[in-house]
């Protein structure tokens, strides 16, 4: 028979097949479907009917020329099944809890031209709810303790009365440092071993009259060991596969997680590195800075501050904030704070030194905007310069801790070469503090912006207390622990005796 004949004959009304329990169970198309899948020398489909994509689990659209996927290979067997039955012509069966796919290697004139497979449903979809939710029960986070829980809870539901889930370390231990430990357990706790068999861990499968162990592996390295015990009776070989088909998709679950656990560490790593601390102002500038991730996460963004010293005992204060968040707007964040310090050191006011930033910056076609607030304190003469690309105005605290918003020109964000920065001055008192901020620190879903500043405005920090003390005390009235946005500020208060002039 040609491959193309079996291709269109597609699966019978009848059929016999050997059941899991023992040969000679027939299965007619009332008791039990049979679904026909033609593959190519390469292990493609050439052809497969609706009822082996049904019950594999397979889209029928477009499937000619597709590999088997994942979610078929529970069913219909993994891609070295296939290719072993394709290269030394012995059939080959994949037996599961509610199914067997038997498969035969296709001969045309004594040329080896593919397989064909009969996949039978063994058990009426009424009869199998709890197979049928393997793939939703487990693995529904990027979390592995989430996802070892899941397979004991799964598994120690009418399968076994104790299971256990035992992990290796993504790393090997140091000398003595900790090796396996147990990350989930459900049922009968003592009933488990308090380790899995040796062999286990080499790969390989552990079964006794009331104990199963199987290891759980991804691509031949094993991530570490499922244990299964029954105070009565024995495990059967349906259960034994019940296990097997949890075990690895818990082990693809769980490398998964730790493959975005490694990623998401390394973006932190790189994050917080481009967030370097600012430079330290003038001795005649008390400094202090807070950077609160969104939701109280790990992730930095594009929020940043910097303080440059210039010439007669000034200091250049900076905030700024990168559209975007993640790697990409940290790395952006960078290239302005590197560019800025360069502009800076040329000593002009700060709305030229917006706008020679927004010129460089607009030539880099990749480059996000960005929003930015100068300002240059002189504390001898107790005086500032402000001028703003595109952000929020700053807030003094006045010696009697009311607050003041200083009304600040406003210009494009950096960025768009636009240009047209503006320029404004503000006296300060003794006693005074400068706060400079992001636009998470007031903003909230839904409100006026001028709403948010008068909330901010309204805050009534202690008129005696340190400027950590005040810092803290914006953040707790103002929930920024909660904000929705990232949250970076910056509070600047002049020494009331001054230091000898840096020049």
């Amino acid at each position: 028979m040609r491959l193309e004949d079996i291709a269109r004959k597609g699966g019978g009304d009848l059929v016999r097949a050997d059941s899991p329990d023992g040969p000679g169970e027939a299965f007619s198309q009332a008791a039990a479907s049979v679904g026909l899948a033609v593959l190519g020398t390469d292990t493609r489909y050439l052809f497969a009917d609706a009822v082996y994509c049904r019950i594999a689990g397979e889209v029928r659209a477009g499937l000619e020329g597709r590999a088997v996927s994942p979610r078929a290979e529970l069913s219909v067997g993994p891609a070295q099944f296939l290719a072993a039955a394709l290269a030394d012509g012995h059939s080959r069966v994949h037996v599961t809890s509610v199914s067997r796919c038997t498969w035969h290697r296709l001969t045309i004139r004594g040329e080896v031209a593919g397989l064909v497979g009969l996949l039978v449903e063994t058990t009426s979809p009424a009869a199998r709810p709890q197979a049928a939710d393997l793939a939703e029960r487990i693995g529904t986070t990027l979390d592995e303790v989430t996802t070892c829980q899941e397979v004991v809870s799964y598994l120690s539901t009418g399968l076994a009365d104790a299971v256990a889930v035992d992990l290796l370390p993504e790393e090997p231990p140091a000398m003595g440092g900790p090796g396996l430990r147990r990350a989930a357990v459900a049922g009968r706790a003592e009933l488990l071993p308090p380790y899995p068999p040796r062999a286990v861990l080499r790969g390989r499968l552990a079964l006794d009259e009331r104990h199963l162990a199987l290891s759980l592996t991804v691509d031949d390295r094993v991530l570490g060991a499922l244990l299964l015990v029954r105070a009565d009776g024995i495990f059967s070989d349906r259960d034994v596969l019940i296990a097997q088909s949890a075990a690895r998709r818990a082990a693809v679950a769980i490398e998964h997680a730790r493959t975005f656990g490694q990623a998401q560490r390394t973006a932190v790593e790189l994050q917080r590195a481009l967030l370097t601390d600012p430079g330290l102002p003038h001795p005649n500038l008390q400094l202090a800075t807070r950077y609160l991730p969104a939701g109280g996460g790990d992730l930095v963004g594009g929020d940043w501050f910097e303080t440059v010293r210039l010439h007669f005992g000034r200091t250049l204060l900076v905030i700024g904030d990168v559209m975007g968040h993640g790697v990409e707007a940290a790395v952006d964040m960078n290239s302005y704070r590197a560019a800025l310090r360069d502009v800076a050191a040329a000593d002009l006011p700060p709305h030229r030194v917006l706008r020679r930033l927004d010129r460089d910056i607009s030539d880099v076609a990749t480059r996000r905007s960005a929003t930015c607030l100068l300002v240059r304190v002189d504390p001898a003469r107790m005086l500032a310069a402000f001028s703003s690309a595109g952000h929020l105005p700053p807030v003094v605290f006045g010696h009697d801790g009311v607050a003041q918003v200083i009304p600040v020109p406003v210009g494009p964000p950096l960025g768009t070469g636009v240009g047209g920065y503006d320029i404004t001055s503000h006296s300060f008192e003794p006693g005074d503090t400068l706060l400079m901020f992001t636009d998470g620190l007031v903003e909230r879903r839904g409100e006026d912006i001028d709403a948010s500043l008068d909330r901010l405005a309204r805050v009534r920090p202690d008129p005696g207390g340190t400027l950590d003390g005040l810092v803290d005390e914006v953040l707790t009235e103002l929930d920024a622990a909660h904000a929705e946005d990232d949250v970076a500020l910056m509070a600047v208060r002049i020494r009331r005796k001054q230091a000898p002039d840096d020049q």
